[in-house]
Order: C-alpha cells, then structure tokens, then sequence
C-alpha cells in the first residue's frame, strides 16, 4: 500500500511522522509526494539538474536529496509548488529565467486547500501566472496529472490494471487514476457527498462511506 499525495511543503519523513500519530504506520518509502515524484521525473527526463524553487522547505528537501542542484541563476527549470513566502520579485525573477529558456514544472496544480480560516490559494495560480507570463505550458505532476500515476506505478512495480486508487476528490483522484489506467474508488468522507458524485461527469468504479468499510470488502 502507498500513500499518493500533492503535498508539497512538507518532507515525507514529516507526514510519515504525523500519520504515526494517528495511528497509521507508512515507511518513508511508502509515501509518495508530489514533491518526490517531481525530483524522480527530474532524473529520468534530464538527470541531476539545475532548478530555481518558487516552493517551500519539503520540495526543496525532496530536490536537493535526488542531487539536484538549488541556484539563482541559469537554471535548467523552474519548479513551482505552493509557496506561502511568494513575492512578486520571486515570481518575476521566476518569469526572467522562463523567458530564458528554462522549463516550467509543476509539481502540482490545485486551486485551492482548505486553510484554518477556509478556502485559500494553492499552487496552481502560481503555476497559471508563469504560464501566462511565460507563454509556455508547465509539465504538471501531481493529481490529476497520468504522469504522478505513472511514477508511482513504476515505484510501487504494479501495472495500472493491477493497482486501485482509494481517494475523495474526484477531480485529483478519480480523474487522475482514470487517466492512468488505474482503477478507483471514492470515499465520502472528505471533498464528496452523493448529490457531487451525481453531478459528475467523471464516474469512480465503486463509493463507498469511509475506508472500514474496504476492510471487509478484501
């Protein structure tokens, strides 16, 4: 079993940490963020690269750990994840080195996240703003982008046929496991509720209330 998630601030050390203290024990190997799969991309397309960060610590934990090399000038790309310290000379130093010739990547691209205080701006309006600065289209990697499946596929060494997503949004999960190939089911104790599921185009294979109830299905 795999944790898949978008997080991007934090190292998987971290959450595997938190989750243990819920009661829910995942080795480090076992989780797989946005962060690291964006660090795994990286090698297999360029190798160890030269990137300039508009992000936080975790996506630059998970960057620096694959040997890619953190700089401020001529980098190879741009990775964008959520970034609670942006500022518009970041973002224009960011659309400087674009315009120059380095590739955008996105390690993922939500709208928003639930803060403490509601709905609050995610990565994916950074990840817009550079696109449209640029005039160039970031290569996406998290949900629901087929290539953070794909990655993890490769990782877990599953074929998509054999591997089923257990998520509850449709639009990062469900959507992203469908294009990949994976199978899905929704659980309705998160973004979802019946009247959601009913509007949707996008259909899981099977919903269910809340994962105990997977337990008795295995």
């Amino acid at each position: 079993m795999f944790l898949l998630t978008n997080d991007s601030t934090h190292t998987r050390a971290e959450i595997g940490e938190n989750l243990a203290k819920m009661g829910f024990n995942f080795s480090k190997d076992e989780i797989l963020t946005s962060s690291y799969l964006t660090s795994l991309y990286l090698l297999r397309k360029y190798g160890k690269c030269k990137f300039f960060l508009v992000g936080e610590r975790g996506l630059l934990h998970e960057l620096e750990f694959a040997g890619h090399r953190n700089v401020e000038k001529d980098p190879d790309v741009v990775v964008v994840g959520f970034d609670r310290g942006l500022t518009y000379a970041k973002l224009d130093q960011a659309l400087w080195m674009l315009r120059n010739g380095a590739k955008l990547i996105g390690s993922y691209g939500g709208a928003v996240f639930m803060s403490d205080h509601g709905p609050a701006l995610s990565a994916g309006p950074i990840i817009k703003a550079l696109e449209y600065g640029a005039g160039k289209r970031a290569v996406m990697i998290g949900k629901p982008s087929p290539r953070m499946f794909h990655l993890a596929l490769r990782v877990a060494d599953v074929k998509a046929s054999q591997a089923v997503m257990v998520g509850d949004q449709i639009e990062t999960d469900i959507i992203g496991a469908r294009r990949a190939g994976v199978h899905t089911i929704l659980v309705l104790t998160g973004v979802e509720n019946p009247e959601t599921v009913a509007s949707s185009k996008v259909k899981p294979e099977m919903i269910v209330e809340n994962v105990d109830i997977l337990l008795n299905l295995l």
